[in-house]
């Protein structure tokens, strides 16, 4: 059965190269497939379009600084701590005031990246409409310190504010891109090695390399970037050659990739099932227990990831390699209660392709066990805003655990807490937020570690989220290429020294 699986799904990627074909042309009309030669464009496939016309603020942040446009202050390092980016140093002054000192950079307008212009813009984030999750249950305030400092003072003790500010949703961006009314625009205004030239209506960008960037000149002369949302036909672009780069490649296409062009890395993406603890059914406790106990999670690793993954454990998953040794088990969980046929609406986008897959075994579980349950599919920018309205009964969605800030209690406070901003599960629990609350204000890294476990159990306690999978990233990249960046925290793909 297996093998008729994998014929069919090779077939299918066949079928699908033609819809990228000729696809990844650089500006001017001259294709950008041949030669390597040093300066040689870059053709990227990305699973996600812009969902808010690049807005920084939102899901937008991490595209943004996947293609290298966007920089913050501070950036993060393989263990998770933060190392400087536009700010080259920091120091502490005091529990609520940290000083950074900028080095000398440019923005893609071509003017300097001063305290004053720095200030504007972090201040600008905290009066964004939702808050970006960076700052849920945080507040700061931003000025400008001679000539090249920047003195930041929040509300409370924040220990990990220079890893708030690697932050995607932090970005710096230079006062022209909030002429405008609405969210601003990093078109031509951000610090990065490449800048954005242009926008396609058909799901496409164009981006230059910035020649005055900080850093250095970047190896390639620009990105061709196409939003496909297909992952076979993203994974068949880079078998055939018409792209060099292609995220989120399906675990069912890794296999007609082979070793030197399959790059498979660690992440902190765990894939959960949200209960909408708000409205519906899953208000009650009990029919959320049921919904748990008939989750079983090995099936999804196995069946779907075809063990690209591991069995769902918690928030945090392995490539949070201390989380499990310091995990904590969940208390007061409420009696599962019979379903006798409660019809729920289940929701997941197909971005990611393995999630739709998810989704249906989800479905038969949670049927066999006494739900009627009725599966609706979507492309996640016509998705977001009715999971995040409650319009749900139940949302399957992937979510990296130390994306918006690195510190293990940032996304707690900004998925799980009732002034969250990404609360998916609509979850209100004072009980989660006193202890969201005491992480937050913990100091020591091992002492947050502790208080974030704990603060995990609690929001596991209620039933509202049950995790499923803890993913690895799998991304195709042509033998032709060099220096594409695969993090944990899934932020970088292409930077100053990818080359093809």
């Amino acid at each position: 059965m297996q093998s008729i699986k994998s014929a069919f799904r090779f077939v299918a990627a066949l079928v699908l190269v033609p819809g990228l074909a000729g696809c990844f042309v650089s500006p001017g009309g001259e294709s950008s497939s041949g030669g390597g030669q040093p300066g040689s464009r870059l053709r990227v496939a990305l699973a996600f379009p812009p969902a808010e016309n690049f807005s920084p603020y939102g899901a937008d942040a991490t595209l943004l600084s996947r293609l290298g446009v966007t920089e913050g202050l501070t950036a993060l390092d393989a263990n998770g701590a933060a190392t400087p980016a536009l700010a080259q140093s920091w120091r502490r002054e005091n529990d609520r005031t940290w000083r950074f000192t900028l080095r000398e950079a440019s923005f893609q307008d071509g003017t300097h990246v001063t305290p004053s212009a720095v200030a504007e813009a972090l201040n600008r984030a905290t009066k964004a409409k939702p808050v970006p999750a960076a700052l849920a249950g945080a507040t700061l305030d931003a000025e400008a310190d001679g000539s090249r400092g920047i003195r930041i003072t929040t509300a409370a003790a924040d220990p990990v504010l220079p890893m708030r500010l690697s932050s995607p949703s932090l970005a710096v961006l230079s006062p022209k891109a909030y002429e405008k009314k609405g969210a601003p625009t990093p078109v031509g205004t951000a610090t990065g090695p490449f800048e954005i030239a242009k926008v396609g209506s058909g799901g496409s960008a164009t981006l230059d390399r910035f020649d005055g960037y900080w850093g250095g000149r970047a190896h390639a002369s620009g990105i061709d970037a196409r939003f496909v949302k297909d992952g076979t036909a993203r994974a068949n672009a880079v078998r055939t050659g018409d792209v060099d780069i292609a995220e989120a490649i399906p675990v069912a296409q890794a296999a007609t990739l082979g070793k030197a062009t399959l790059k498979e890395a660690g992440t902190t993406r765990t894939t959960s099932l949200h209960l909408n603890a708000r409205t519906g059914p899953f208000k009650d406790p009990k029919l959320r227990a049921a919904a748990r106990e008939a989750v079983d999670s090995a099936v999804i690793v196995k069946g779907v990831f075809e063990g690209y993954a591991d069995p769902g454990a918690g928030i945090y998953g392995p490539a949070v390699t201390w989380a499990e040794s310091k995990r904590v088990k969940p208390k007061g969980r409420a009696a599962a209660a019979r379903p006798d046929g409660t019809p729920i609406t289940l929701a997941t986008y197909d971005n990611r392709p393995e999630l739709p897959e998810v989704a249906q075994v989800v479905q038969q579980q949670l049927e066999k066990a006494g739900f009627k349950v009725k599966l609706e599919v979507r492309e996640y920018s016509r998705l977001e805003s009715d999971a995040l309205a409650g319009k749900f009964d139940a949302f399957i969605g992937a979510r990296n655990s130390l994306l918006d800030t690195g510190d293990p209690v940032g996304i707690l406070a900004g998925d799980y807490t009732c002034d969250g901003g990404y609360n998916l599960a609509l979850l209100c629990d004072k009980d989660v937020d006193r202890a969201v609350q005491k992480a937050d204000g913990t100091d020591g890294t091992g002492e947050r570690q502790d208080a974030a476990m704990a603060a995990e159990a609690a929001v596991l306690g209620t039933d509202a989220v049950v995790p499923l999978a803890h993913q690895r990233i799998i991304a195709g990249v042509s033998t032709e290429v060099r220096g594409v960046v695969l993090d944990p925290y899934e932020r970088t793909l292409v930077g100053a020294g990818t080359r093809r």
